[in-house]
């Protein structure tokens, strides 16, 4: 007979989470935790600075967190089943400096988990710095690893890469998240050699991880677009079994305007 148990344990799970408040997120982020279990969360969107996070609320779901936050704006957090020895929580390069940048090390692998800036609008010296983020972060990938290396970058990357990963291509064109430069910086880093997960699985339109709370019964409408994702390497992909958005937490009491992104991998 198998051992069971043995089988569960070669999966190995990952999730990104934009949680738009962390503090405003603890029940439905404990909740999902215990009923998947995944080895790594990345989280984004904490909203909080690090004296302030509230490690307490998770003390008891069993996992290791690593986290870099400011006040009232941005953070990143990584979530592991494992203990978590070294973390990098700054891009190079970056001279602002905000909190959307967290690279731990899990077993390995190495999983990069970014908050890319949103960009407010598109004449903006927001906009200007969200193109410098994507160049600095194509330039990190290019100076520090190799794509034949196992890296995951997850994370909310602010931008929709496809028509399909927007309800409204036409009326939507030319917002910070939807435009031709966003998207050719985008593709430049994945031409470095990332695989986005979830299309690889899904090339289908209409799955969206992000509903906006300001548009009346959007999630129930299904007016949403793709800003969240799981990148990675070749190394990965061939391992990897599945990558499904988990649209549940976004219907549920109280949610952030995100939801789950999850991959899982065999052999890990």
């Amino acid at each position: 007979m198998p051992d069971n148990d043995n089988m569960v344990m070669k999966i190995m799970k990952v999730a990104t989470f934009n949680a738009n408040s962390i503090r405003s997120r603890v029940e439905i982020i404990n909740s999902w935790l215990a009923e998947n279990r995944p080895q790594i969360l990345c989280v984004q969107e904490t909203k909080v600075q690090d004296s302030e996070f509230p490690v307490e609320a998770f003390s008891g779901i069993g996992y290791h967190i690593v986290f870099r936050g400011q006040k009232k704006y941005n953070g990143v957090a990584v979530f592991s089943d494992q203990p978590i020895e070294s973390s990098v929580t700054s891009l190079p390069g970056d001279s602002i400096d905000e909190a959307r940048f967290l690279q731990i090390s899990y077993k390995k692998i190495t999983v990069v988990n970014t908050y890319i800036p949103q960009g407010e609008s598109p004449d903006s010296e927001k906009f200007r710095y969200k193109l410098r983020w994507f160049s600095l972060l194509r330039d990190y990938f290019d100076r520090t690893f190799r794509p034949d290396e196992p890296i995951l970058w997850m994370g909310d990357f602010n931008a929709a890469f496809e028509e399909i990963d927007v309800y409204d291509p036409k009326g939507l064109w030319g917002s910070v998240c939807f435009c031709q430069e966003v998207q050719k910086s985008l593709k430049e880093i994945i031409h470095w050699g990332f695989v986005d997960l979830f299309r690889k699985f899904h090339p289908q339109g209409g799955h969206y991880t992000f509903w906006d709370y300001r548009l009346p019964n959007g999630f129930q409408r299904n007016l949403g677009w793709r800003l969240d994702y799981i990148m990675a390497t070749q190394p990965l992909v061939r391992k990897c079994t599945g990558c499904r958005i988990d649209k549940t937490p976004r219907g549920l009491d109280k949610p952030s305007d995100h939801t789950f992104v999850v991959a899982e991998f065999k052999g890990l």
